[in-house]
């Protein structure tokens, strides 16, 4: 499968995770079937717009949020910082606030 397909499934097992959802209930919310929930978060399906909509809409997220930052990637340069956004996404908001403090405090003691 695309890059894109499995970076927007492991975004959406992010979100639903956060959520403490397991598949079955997303799939019940979304009105799909958890095998397709499983294989569009492991990038085994190409989710029709349509179904991300509503599995969008039952994580209570904007699809713009399941599509940030795709294919700003050069083919022959490393994108960090999309790199650094895939990593933080996958976190709790309070795992995110304590890496965010942490480069915070990194960058205060580079300036010194």
């Amino acid at each position: 499968m695309s890059e894109v397909a499995k970076i927007v499934g492991q975004r959406i097992r992010n979100y639903r995770t956060q959520s403490g959802w397991s598949q079955e209930k997303l799939a019940e919310a979304a009105g799909c079937h958890p095998t397709y929930i499983g294989q569009i978060e492991r990038g085994e399906k190409n989710a029709t717009i349509e179904s991300i909509e509503k599995i969008a809409v039952a994580l209570g997220v904007s699809m713009s949020v399941l599509f940030e930052m795709l294919g700003r990637k050069s083919d022959n340069q490393k994108n960090i910082p999309a790199q650094c956004y895939e990593l933080l996404s996958a976190k709790s908001i309070e795992e995110q606030e304590h890496i965010y403090n942490i480069l915070l405090e990194m960058d205060k003691y580079k300036k010194k």
